[in-house]
């Protein structure tokens, strides 16, 4: 069984996706503000986190941050509005996935489990997949989901990983966006073309000495990316 957490500061939107997901057999806490949730999971083993952004006391932006702190486990944000600027924002904060209110019970559902399908399985890869992957000096772990970039663990949210995954795996294969999210993601591209960019531009935060001229992903203009092969 999984456990997801619901933050909203609506009783009755929490209440809502409490049902929706008892519905699917997975187990439901409940917190009305970014305090609760951190005492939440101060207490229970939670695998999900649906988080809204617009909250008081501790809004979901500083929720995320906090979160990150000490944990990976998959964050799918929720916001009363539809705007771009505010799905790059919790997905710069390191949410993994944003669905804008009001949102339909079905999506909301179906994000949920393809977060948890990518959190607890590894990604089925089209090149080879042994348990360690070494690009110069970035050793990607598959089998204990670690990154190390040269000997220092590099923190990484599930939804980054699996990218540097698909991308190592497949080293000098040029991948679109397209192909990333629906890989990654593991549902239909549509209009998805931030949530990858995003996420692309999260992980050369963390991996690259110079972003602008990365080292590990490269960008193939008006193509897509990829890593590529040693010399």
């Amino acid at each position: 069984m999984f456990n997801v957490l619901v933050v909203d500061d609506e009783k009755e939107i929490r209440d809502a996706i409490d049902i929706y997901l008892r519905g699917e057999g997975m187990k439901v806490y409940k917190a009305k503000d970014g305090i609760e949730a951190l005492e939440v999971l101060d207490k229970e083993k939670v695998h999900l986190i649906v988080l809204d952004i617009m909250m008081p006391r501790m809004d979901g932006i500083k929720t995320c941050l906090k979160i990150r702190e000490k944990r990976n486990l998959p964050i799918i944000m929720l916001s009363a509005k539809g705007e771009d600027s505010d799905k790059i924002l919790g997905l710069n904060v390191g949410a993994d996935d944003y669905i804008a209110k009001p949102f339909n019970h079905l999506e909301l559902v179906a994000r949920v489990k393809s977060q948890l399908r990518r959190y607890q399985n590894p990604l089925e890869l089209e090149g080879d997949s042994p348990d360690i992957i070494g690009v110069k000096d970035l050793i990607i772990n598959n089998k204990e989901k670690t990154v190390f970039l040269r000997g220092e663990e590099i923190k990484v949210t599930a939804t980054e990983f699996k990218i540097l995954q698909l991308l190592a795996s497949n080293l000098g294969r040029v991948f679109s966006i397209k192909e990333i999210y629906e890989k990654v993601w593991e549902e239909p591209f549509y209009r998805s073309e931030n949530t990858v960019t995003v996420h692309i531009r999260r992980i050369r935060e963390k991996i690259e000495i110079n972003t602008k001229d990365p080292e590990y992903i490269k960008v193939v203009w008006g193509v897509g990316y990829k890593i590529e092969r040693e010399n």
